[in-house]
């Protein structure tokens, strides 16, 4: 009973953190092509607005108009984005804490890379959050805020830093979930420090008929920038736990630095596709970096393990390997448990899901989580051989 309960907390919490991202991403996605559409011309738009837009949607148009700084007298009702943002955060952090952290063991630490204890690999988790955020506003605060460039190309370079220092710590799919945490606690935290207080300041200078501080405004578009270029490397990192062949890498900290510069790539050409001067080699090199991650992930061939036993050197049958399942994975993949939606009941089990097991057994050696059940070399080698026969 209590683990069906954790199962639909956790159900819940997913549930309501994929709806607040989608609605957080898509607001993020249409303001930025929103500011690239605006008609600018000054012949087409009145005094102080600095461009306008024409739209069709559900049978209806809309006419929009963007300010240059903030019209003489505010609207009686104002939309705020905001909340899609926090909710965002709460509900993947409280899923952090549900999974990795609860269930650091199986998900966060892996002893074949650093023998943590429980309470050291959360706390590191923590620290990372806070010092993510902390070194990263102090950085858009120092000259670098000045120079938009280099201080990407400093956050970039920080967060590859980032990954191969987690990937040091934490088995490869909770290192990648801290990555993608951290960025989302600088994304939010961008709303909630810097983005949401200086448009308060924007409205509030209206209402008091003072100018409103563009310093301020210019600060909030560039952090809102800056989220909308990291939206991408989150929603893989979110989708990354489903595929092994990039975490579970020898080198997962590279491969995750490929396919976060390849999804920033990609925003960008579709941030400036519609601008006059469009740079058509962005998005072919944003296909690079992913191709390369491609290249990169794709499996060895294993060679055939010698040994001294004749027998373990002869093909391998199903038997062999069921009583391997039956002592080293049942635990988590019973019919009483079936964890992650997969149990076996019989040899035929074990058959049918052959190319699965292979994958996550040999190919990643992903299961178990952290190895907790000790599956040795020699058992690994006997799946891989079993598995040759069945093509045979």
């Amino acid at each position: 009973m209590l683990g069906h309960i954790q199962d639909w907390v956790e159900l819940l919490f997913r549930w309501g953190h994929f709806i607040t991202g989608i609605a957080w991403i898509g607001a993020s996605f249409y303001f930025n092509w929103l500011e690239n559409q605006l008609d600018r011309r000054p012949a087409q738009n009145r005094d102080g607005i600095a461009g306008h837009l024409w739209a069709v949607h559900g049978g209806g148009f809309y006419y929009l108009e963007k300010y240059q700084v903030a019209p003489g007298k505010l609207p009686e009702v104002l939309h705020w984005f905001k909340w899609e943002a926090y909710f965002t955060w709460i509900t993947g952090f409280v899923l952090l804490v549900l999974v990795y952290y609860l269930g650091a063991e199986s998900y966060l630490i892996d002893p074949r890379v650093a023998d943590l204890s429980v309470a050291t690999a959360v706390a590191i988790g923590i620290v990372t959050l806070v010092a993510s955020w902390l070194v990263y506003d102090v950085l858009c605060r120092s000259p670098l805020g000045e120079r938009p460039g280099l201080l990407s190309l400093v956050i970039a370079v920080l967060l590859v830093l980032l990954s191969f220092g987690l990937t040091q710590l934490y088995g490869g799919r909770g290192a990648f979930i801290h990555v993608g945490a951290a960025i989302g606690t600088i994304m939010v935290a961008n709303v909630f420090f810097v983005i949401i207080p200086n448009q308060r300041d924007l409205v509030d200078a209206v209402k008091e008929g003072r100018e409103p501080d563009s310093a301020k405004g210019k600060a909030g578009l560039t952090r809102s920038r800056h989220n909308n270029y990291l939206t991408l490397p989150v929603l893989f990192i979110m989708l990354s736990n489903h595929y092994p062949a990039t975490y579970a890498h020898e080198w997962n900290w590279v491969v995750l630095a490929l396919i976060m510069a390849g999804g920033v790539l990609v925003r960008h050409y579709f941030n400036v596709r519609h601008l006059p001067q469009r740079k058509v080699w962005i998005l072919p090199a944003g296909a690079a970096f992913l191709l390369a991650a491609f290249f990169l992930t794709m499996p060895e061939s294993r060679e055939p393990v010698a040994s001294e036993d004749s027998a373990d050197a002869a093909e391998v049958g199903t038997d062999v390997v069921w009583n391997i399942v039956e002592n080293r994975c049942l635990a988590c993949h019973s019919a009483d448990i079936r964890q992650g939606g997969i149990a076996f009941e019989g040899k035929e089990d074990v058959e049918r899901l052959a190319d699965a097991v292979h994958r996550m057994v040999v190919e990643t050696e992903t299961m178990p989580p952290g190895n907790a059940t000790g599956v040795t070399d020699e058992e690994r080698e006997k799946f891989h051989r079993w598995f040759q026969g069945l093509d045979e």
